[in-house]
C-alpha cells in the first residue's frame, strides 16, 4: 500500500473547482497525503508593445498577482481549518505562468501522483479554467494520472470503478497502478469492460485479457464483455447510468488505441465534460 501521495490541485477559485478539491479531499481520506493547491495568472507584459504600455501592463500584472494571492491564501485558509484529516497537510503555490507549463512543472517537481481537477469553470469576467483546460492538461501531460471531477457529482468514495478497455495493449503494472492504488484505499471493484467489436478476440487480445487478470489479482474485480451496437460514449454512459454503484470511470490513453478513438473525434470532451462520474485519465508508458 502506497505510504503516501502527493495531489495537485489546480483551482480558478471557481466553485466547481472548489468542489473537485473537496472531492480528493473525501477519495484519499484514509492516506496520508499532501495536496498542493495550485493557482496560474498569465498576465505579462509583453515585449512587443511600447514603453508606456509596457508600464500600464506591469501595474496589471502586479494586480493579477496580488489579487490570486490573496485569493488563493482564502482558500487555503478555508481548507486547512475545515480540515477533519490529521494525515492531511495542505500547502500552495501562485504560479506566474499557462497552466499546462505551471501543471508540468508542479508534476515533476513536486513528485505529483495524481491531478484532480473540475471539468466547469468560473464564467463572466473570469476565465474560463476548467473544461477546456482539462482537455488541454490530458493531453499536454502525458506523465501523471488526472482525475476530471464533474460539478453535480456527491462527495463520495467509489464502491466500484469501471475500467473500459478494448484488449488492444499490454497493460504494465505500472500503468495500472494509479488504478490499483485507488481501488485499494477505497476498497472498490473493479469492472474491466470490453466493448466487443469481433465475435472472437484475437491473439494479441486473448493475451492483453490474460495479463489484466494477473494484473488485478490484488484487488477485487470483475471482466466483463459488452456487444458493440453503438458508440462508445453511449456505452459507457448509460452502464454507468444503470449502475450505481459506479462511482469512477477509467480509461488508459495510449497511441494508436482504443482510446485514441475518443481523442480523435470530440469523444474526449463528452467524457471529461459530461460523464456523470469522476473521470481518471493513465497515460501509457511506451
Amino acid at each position: 500500500m502506497n505510504t503516501g501521495f502527493n495531489i495537485l490541485l489546480p483551482t480558478d477559485f471557481s466553485k466547481n473547482a472548489q468542489h473537485a478539491v473537496r472531492y480528493a479531499v473525501t477519495l484519499f481520506a484514509d492516506a496520508d497525503c499532501t495536496f498542493y493547491l495550485l493557482n496560474a495568472y498569465e498576465a505579462g507584459p509583453s515585449a512587443l508593445t511600447s514603453k508606456m504600455y509596457r508600464a500600464r501592463d506591469t501595474r496589471f500584472f502586479r494586480a493579477i498577482k496580488k489579487q490570486a494571492e490573496r485569493e488563493l491564501d482564502r482558500v487555503f485558509k478555508e481548507l486547512t481549518e475545515g480540515s477533519t484529516h490529521p494525515r492531511h497537510q495542505f500547502k500552495k503555490l501562485s504560479v506566474a505562468d499557462s497552466l499546462v507549463n505551471a501543471v508540468g512543472r508542479a508534476v515533476v517537481d513536486l513528485n505529483i501522483d495524481y491531478v484532480v481537477m473540475g471539468t466547469k469553470g468560473a464564467s463572466g469576467l473570469k476565465e474560463v479554467f476548467m473544461g477546456s483546460n482539462t482537455v488541454k492538461i490530458i493531453k499536454a501531460i502525458d506523465f501523471c494520472p488526472l482525475i476530471a471531477v464533474p460539478q453535480e457529482f456527491p462527495l463520495k468514495r467509489p464502491k466500484e470503478i469501471l475500467f473500459a478497455t478494448g484488449y488492444e495493449h499490454i497493460y504494465g503494472a505500472f500503468e495500472l497502478s494509479p488504478l490499483v492504488k485507488i481501488a485499494q484505499l477505497c476498497q472498490s471493484k473493479v469492472i474491466a469492460m470490453h466493448i466487443r467489436k469481433e465475435e472472437e478476440l484475437l491473439e494479441h487480445q486473448k493475451t492483453a485479457k490474460e495479463l489484466l487478470s494477473k494484473r488485478l489479482k490484488s484487488i477485487s474485480y470483475e471482466l466483463r464483455e459488452v456487444a458493440n451496437g453503438k458508440s462508445l460514449v453511449k456505452h459507457l454512459d448509460d452502464y454507468i447510468g444503470n449502475h450505481e454503484e459506479i462511482g469512477l470511470l477509467t480509461m488508459i490513453n495510449y497511441w494508436h488505441s482504443f482510446f485514441e478513438k475518443i481523442t480523435h473525434e470530440p469523444v474526449i470532451k463528452k467524457v471529461a465534460f459530461h460523464c456523470k462520474v469522476p473521470f481518471l485519465v493513465i497515460h501509457s508508458v511506451q
